[in-house]
C-alpha cells in the first residue's frame, strides 16, 4: 500500500515548485500519493522584486519573524512524510517558510514525522538550514533528510544574475552574456535521482542512513570557500539587524548603507579575507574544517560545532 506525503513549499518565481515535483516524480511513480501544500503569506512578497523592497526583508528573515499566514488546511491529520521545499532569504529562511515552521498547527501537523528539506538557491544555505533544523526540533519533526541544489556558477557571477531575475523576473542572461540565474534546468530535472533514493526508505520506512546516501550523490554540496564566508557573514548580518532594531526610525538608511556594505564586502573582501586564510589559517585547521563539512552535509543539529 502506497504512503501518504505531504509536500509543503513556498514559491516566488515557480523555482521551488518545479524543484519538489521533479524530486517527487519517482516517489509517486512508486505507488505513493503526494498532497501539495503552498504556503501563502497574508502581506505578500511580490516577484519580481524591486531591491529596495527585497533588502527590507532583512531584519526579520534574519531574526525568524514570522509574518500572518493565510488560512490552510490539509486532507489528512498525519502524513507518513513530509517534503518541504524551501529557499534562503538573506542566510536565513525566507519569511514565509520559518513562518509556517513556527505555526502551532503545523507544529502539531509535523510532530513525530519524517521531514526532509529540499531548497533552490543562490550558493549559501548551511546557515539557513541550521534555523531550519532548530525550528524543526522545537516542534518535535525528524529531519531525515536534505537537498541543496544551488546556482553552479562562480559566486561573484551569481550576485549580479541573483538581482537581474529578481528586479526583471526573467532567468535568462542578463545583457546577453552572464550565465543564466537560479538553479539550472538540468539540476532541477535531475532532482529526481534524490527521489529515487528517497523512495526505497520510504518503503521500509526505516531513514537510518538516508542523508549519508543523498549525500553521497551530490545533495548537500559544501565547498570551504563559501562555507568559511557564510559563517562569517551569518555573524555580521545579526548585527546590521541589531543595528536597525536599535534605531528603528533609521531602518531605510541603514538597509541603503548594508546594501552596499553587502556589495563591497563580497566583491572585494571576501577574496581578501579568503587569501589570508588560506595561507595563515586553513593549512593548520584541516581536521577542524572536515568536521564542519561533514556536520553541514548532515541533518543532525548542534547548537556549536
Amino acid at each position: 500500500m502506497g504512503k501518504k506525503i505531504l509536500a509543503v513549499y513556498f514559491s516566488q518565481s515557480g523555482q521551488t515548485r518545479a524543484i519538489v515535483e521533479s524530486f517527487l516524480r519517482p516517489v509517486v511513480a512508486d505507488g505513493n500519493e503526494v498532497e501539495y501544500l503552498q504556503i501563502k503569506t497574508v502581506h505578500e512578497f511580490p516577484f519580481p522584486w524591486s531591491i529596495p523592497v527585497f533588502f527590507d526583508t532583512v531584519p526579520e528573515s534574519v531574526n525568524i519573524i514570522p509574518t500572518a499566514l493565510e488560512p490552510w488546511q490539509t486532507k489528512l491529520e498525519r502524513y507518513d512524510l513530509v517534503i518541504m521545499g524551501w529557499q534562503p532569504w538573506n542566510l536565513s529562511p525566507s519569511i514565509p517558510f520559518s513562518s509556517i515552521l513556527q505555526d502551532e498547527k503545523f507544529k502539531s501537523l509535523i510532530k513525530g514525522t519524517p521531514v526532509i528539506t529540499i531548497s533552490g538557491c543562490r550558493n549559501m544555505w548551511i546557515n539557513a538550514q541550521e534555523k531550519n533544523k532548530k525550528l524543526l526540533q522545537a516542534a518535535g519533526a525528524r529531519l531525515v533528510g536534505n537537498i541543496a541544489l544551488v546556482d553552479r556558477h562562480l559566486n561573484h557571477l551569481s550576485y549580479f544574475t541573483i538581482f537581474h531575475w529578481l528586479g526583471t523576473g526573467r532567468k535568462d542572461r542578463k545583457w546577453g552574456i552572464f550565465p543564466k540565474p537560479g538553479v539550472s534546468e538540468k539540476d532541477i530535472s535531475g532532482a529526481s535521482r534524490f527521489g529515487n533514493v528517497v523512495k526505497d526508505y520510504l518503503r521500509l520506512n526505516n531513514w537510518e542512513g538516508l542523508q549519508q546516501d543523498l549525500s553521497q550523490i551530490g545533495a548537500t554540496p559544501v565547498k570551504y570557500s563559501l562555507m568559511f564566508i557564510e559563517r562569517k557573514a551569518g555573524k555580521i548580518f545579526q548585527k546590521w539587524v541589531d543595528l536597525i532594531n536599535k534605531f528603528p526610525q533609521k531602518r531605510k538608511n541603514i538597509l541603503i548603507v548594508y546594501k552596499y556594505y553587502l556589495a563591497v564586502a563580497l566583491l572585494v573582501a571576501s577574496p581578501l579575507i579568503l587569501a589570508v586564510d588560506l595561507v595563515f589559517f586553513r593549512p593548520f585547521s584541516q581536521k577542524k574544517i572536515r568536521r564542519q563539512i561533514q556536520y553541514y552535509r548532515g541533518v543532525e543539529y548542534k547548537e556549536r560545532i
